[in-house]
């Protein structure tokens, strides 16, 4: 008799805070057979706080078609597993994504792949940016190179508001940018969310660049930017 395919759990979990994990999220952790980590070492910290002693296994945007196979034969076999990535909820601008399609490509119907809601760093920010989310375009990482700005032209022609995800790296250069095609927009950034120096900044591209070029020690950690059409 062949085994009942196992369930693959889409886990969210905190995006800085350890705390802003839920109920859910830690029994789900808890009970399956294996944890599936974009980094195994990050997760720990996670797993170590709530004592929990699950297996994990790495699945990040480097893994191998091999790896997919054996996470395929473990829900074949019966085991049940989570997916996490390192903050916030799998598969949103998250190499998870390719997991899920391809588990759900392989299994079809046959196979359950079940939520676990909980934090979202883009939903976070617009909660406490005062901007209408009504209606908003949320555009992940924007691109390094290719299409970058021809992607700040659309922004600038843009009704609605526009989010999107960008690192230490990027942020001053997204911010001449945005002087550049959207000057009299409004700009919101989230940086930091839930963690010890969490911080929102807001106002027109350039005094938003101006503040950061000033407090120059603020260019760390991880942005969300929310840009309102004017």
């Amino acid at each position: 008799m062949e085994s009942e395919i196992g369930t693959l759990y889409i886990v969210a979990t905190p995006i800085g805070n350890l705390e802003d994990i839920t109920l859910r999220a830690l029994r789900t952790l808890k009970e399956v057979d294996y944890v599936l980590c974009e980094d195994t070492r990050t997760t720990q910290n996670l797993l170590n706080k709530y004592d929990i002693k699950t297996k994990t296994m790495s699945y990040h945007a480097h893994s191998t078609e091999n790896k997919e196979n054996v996470i395929i034969n473990l829900l074949k076999s019966g085991k049940d597993l989570a997916l996490v990535s390192d903050a916030g909820t799998p598969t949103i601008s998250d190499p998870g994504v390719m997991l899920v399609a391809n588990v759900k490509k392989e299994f079809g119907t046959d196979v359950k792949v079940v939520p676990i809601p909980g934090p979202s760093a883009l939903i976070t920010a617009l909660s406490a940016s005062g901007i209408s989310s009504a209606e908003f375009i949320f555009l992940g990482f924007l691109p390094h190179k290719k299409g970058r700005e021809t992607l700040f032209k659309e922004i600038s022609k843009s009704k609605r508001v526009i989010v999107f995800y960008e690192s230490t790296h990027r942020i001053m250069k997204t911010l001449s940018s945005l002087i550049e095609h959207a000057p009299t927009f409004k700009i919101v950034i989230g940086r930091e969310l839930t963690k010890q120096f969490e911080e929102f900044v807001e106002g027109t591209p350039e005094q938003v660049l101006t503040y950061f070029t000033v407090n120059d020690d603020k260019h760390r950690g991880e942005f969300v930017v929310i840009v309102e059409p004017k």
